[in-house]
């Protein structure tokens, strides 16, 4: 009797612990964990699918682009990402990216949070001026806004290799896709997709659509020209940062 209780008991506590594991492998699996990069994780054993592939100096010279409302749902559904504008080229797929932070390890490191939502619990916009008023035209904004992290180098490889590998399943003949949360990049984009929800021409833009992602993908040392027509986000020059 005495045997077959120690058998039971161990069984119980191993069964618990096996499942505790699958439970904790599930999420390291999933879109909910961005931040674990074990070992034989889906989202890392893959060859890498995003950022620069090749030694081309010209990949980031576009003759047109296109805002892809399909591919912005697919990838705003991701966990831990609340809103996408994704552009397609000729060449490459662009990523602006909004974050939710209800997935862990979206942002791999460095710096603090930009966006400061505090207001909200004192009924202000603005919790540094106190200000009830927000900024029209901007997407995303340093105060009660998604979040945004200044440097895509610092936003998890897992979560951007599950961006990319998701655009490649629906446009296989992309050559590279670039992703960011950079919040200057995303209003930039949010005006370029303004103009095709509007029904206008891309075309005018090819240039400064070129300059925005040399800028944030390539080193560039070319400031973007500011959308300066009525109703457009006009960013300053301090604010046009990597």
């Amino acid at each position: 009797m005495m045997k077959r209780l120690v058998f039971l008991l161990l069984s119980t506590v191993l069964i618990c612990t096996m499942s505790g594991c699958n439970y904790k492998q599930v999420v390291e699996r999933s879109d909910s964990d961005y931040g674990s990069r074990k070992a034989h994780d889906p989202k890392t054993i893959k060859a890498k699918a995003y950022g620069s592939l090749s030694k081309d100096s010209n990949r980031h010279n576009n003759t047109f682009f296109e805002y892809s409302s399909i591919l912005s749902g697919k990838v705003s559904s991701v966990n831990g990402i609340a809103s996408a504008i994704v552009m397609i080229t000729d060449k490459n797929a662009y990523v602006g990216l909004m974050l939710d932070w209800t997935a862990v390890g979206t942002k791999s490191s460095g710096g603090t949070e930009e966006q400061n939502n505090t207001g909200l619990n004192g009924g202000v916009y603005n919790a540094d001026t106190g200000s009830p008023f927000g900024t029209s035209g901007v997407l995303v904004y340093p105060y009660n806004s998604y979040f945004s992290v200044n440097d895509h180098n610092n936003l998890s490889p897992e979560l951007k290799q599950t961006v990319a590998e998701l655009i490649r399943q629906y446009v296989p003949t992309v050559q590279e896709v670039h992703i960011s949360a950079n919040m200057e990049f995303v209003n930039y984009f949010n005006q370029f997709a303004k103009e095709a929800w509007g029904g206008r021409s891309l075309t005018p833009w090819i240039d400064s659509f070129n300059t925005v992602v040399q800028y944030h993908f390539a080193g560039g040392n070319v400031m973007p020209e500011p959308i300066t027509q009525p109703g457009r986000y006009t960013p300053s020059e301090s604010q046009m940062r990597r």
